[in-house]
């Protein structure tokens, strides 16, 4: 019975960083409805036992914000300022970008803040499993994961369903979980942070910090 019902999945970020720039806003038309496309970076910190410093690493997050939450949260924004953002993945169909679309905001004033930066997904594994060993010995996974997740459009007020794809990767005892207990097609959870592939389209992908595998 379980089989017949359509799946909708889990498809949420949370972010807390810095504003790049001051965002620009602008209007459409029929209905009226305010948008703005905002730049957000996020830092991560961590040890590294090679050099035996601390290495800090920024992600630059494209976010898409629509309707009311442009206008009562954006509007006074300026370049510096934190910003709380809760929202999902989306393909944009303009230049057909990998973005985020923001459905809370939250602004706060300029100064330092530890950045959050999470991401929490459920689908299906849509590739094979690809394991591997790094050269400093180190067990590496990759793999596809098919979203197809439904959320409230905000100029049509009609649920609409997304379906996105997006790798991700995973390290140590989460990389040979998965290996030993996946297959294409198994429903999987991940809880991880968003990150982007040093290519020409900035790819997103996901950063694993634990995978459920749950079997029907």
């Amino acid at each position: 019975m379980l089989s017949s019902i359509p799946a909708k999945h889990l498809c949420k970020i949370t972010l807390l960083g810095n504003l790049v720039s001051k965002p620009e806003i602008r209007y459409l038309a029929n209905p009226v409805v305010a948008l703005a496309e905002i730049r957000l970076a996020t830092n991560s910190r961590w040890y590294d036992k090679a050099t035996k410093q601390y290495k800090e690493w920024a992600s630059f997050h494209t976010i898409k914000v629509i309707g009311d939450t442009v206008e009562n949260t954006l509007l006074q924004a300026d370049k510096g300022d934190v910003l709380l953002v809760h929202g999902y993945l989306l393909n944009s169909k303009k230049k057909e970008r990998e973005i985020i679309h923001a459905n809370f905001t939250q602004i706060f004033n300029k100064g330092y803040a530890q950045s959050i930066n999470l991401l929490q997904v459920s689908g299906q594994l849509s590739s094979e499993i690809k394991l591997m060993t790094t050269e400093q010995n180190k067990l590496f996974a990759e793999g596809i994961i098919t979203i197809n997740h439904q959320v409230l459009s905000t100029t049509t007020k009609q649920l609409e369903t997304i379906s996105i794809n997006r790798p991700f990767q995973a390290w140590g005892k989460q990389a040979q979980y998965i290996n030993d207990n996946t297959k294409i097609g198994d429903n999987i959870i991940i809880e991880g942070k968003l990150s982007y592939l040093k290519n020409e389209h900035k790819t997103q992908y996901v950063e694993v910090k634990q995978v459920v595998v749950l079997k029907v």
